[in-house]
């Protein structure tokens, strides 16, 4: 028997509350399980929990059409190779391969299976199963485990889930909006990089205009909520060729960020401008 050892964090992190729905596009992740499940659904968002941030990967597709299977399989392993905000060095990834390519193939010698989502916290990969059925599959595991992946800390949990309540309660993101899509696309790059996305730093935004009036009037607004003006510059060729470079120091947290670029896109476009979007520097917790 695989004797369940995680530490860092408790099991209700991959249980309890309901993780903020906001996107990431972990493009290594995504490619990864699109591959291997044939879909081209998969989207990857973060959510911030009590021990950092866990990222959550998952087929949206099944949310229309699921196939019959009432039992969940959640299956996962510690790797080696990982930064301190707990996402996989390159080293790190082959881990995580090597690990859910023997789960996947040990999984479909016992029942029909889908693999509907993927969750990666505090130096953990979790692979996120719905299967036909169960006879014999802990114990199949449990021998794979034992011989290919004897002293990893291992997470091992099947359970009756008939409505899909993992699914839709625990992994589904709901709320969100392609304007999410594009901020999280952005924090990918600084989660990638190491950052945890904690603290206020120096965020810098980009707004573009139609006319050096509507330019005028979004700045003196923007001064007031104490936005310093970085630049602005001219582009004759553009459709909105008035642009100004703005910047304050914020939260990139995924609720903030996602606060924050709302309001600058509905006070831009208010005045017929567009928000372009946003950069910060990575601040990697060495």
């Amino acid at each position: 028997m695989i004797n369940i050892v995680i530490k860092n964090f408790t099991l209700k992190d991959l249980l309890d509350n309901k993780p903020l729905v906001h996107i990431i596009t972990f493009f290594m992740m995504l490619f990864f399980y699109a591959a291997a499940s044939g879909q081209n659904d998969w989207t990857d968002y973060v959510s911030v929990k009590k021990h950092g941030i866990m990222s959550i990967s998952i087929d949206l597709s099944l949310a229309f059409y699921k196939p019959n299977y009432k039992h969940l399989l959640v299956v996962g392993s510690n790797f080696n190779n990982c930064m301190e905000n707990g996402f996989p060095e390159e080293t790190g990834l082959n881990e995580i391969f090597a690990f859910s390519d023997s789960i996947a193939l040990s999984t479909e010698e016992i029942t029909p299976n889908r693999l509907v989502g993927f969750l990666t916290y505090q130096c953990m990969a979790f692979d996120v199963f719905y299967v036909k059925d169960t006879v014999g599959l802990r114990e199949n595991l449990n021998q794979m485990i034992d011989r290919n992946f004897k002293g990893n800390q291992i997470y091992l949990n099947i359970k009756k889930d008939k409505n899909w309540q993992y699914y839709f309660d625990y992994l589904y993101p709901s709320g969100f909006s392609s304007e999410y899509l594009i901020d999280q696309g952005y924090l990918n790059d600084l989660v990638l990089q190491g950052d945890d996305l904690k603290g206020l730093r120096k965020v810098q935004h980009w707004v573009y205009f139609k006319n050096l009036e509507k330019r005028k009037k979004f700045s003196d607004k923007i001064k007031k909520l104490n936005f310093s003006l970085e630049s602005i510059s001219y582009n004759r060729d553009e459709q909105f060729p008035y642009e100004l470079k703005l910047s304050r120091k914020d939260s990139i947290s995924p609720e903030s960020i996602y606060k924050l670029t709302y309001m600058l896109r509905a006070m831009s476009g208010s005045l017929g401008g567009v928000y372009d979007g946003w950069s910060t520097d990575v601040i990697k917790k060495e």
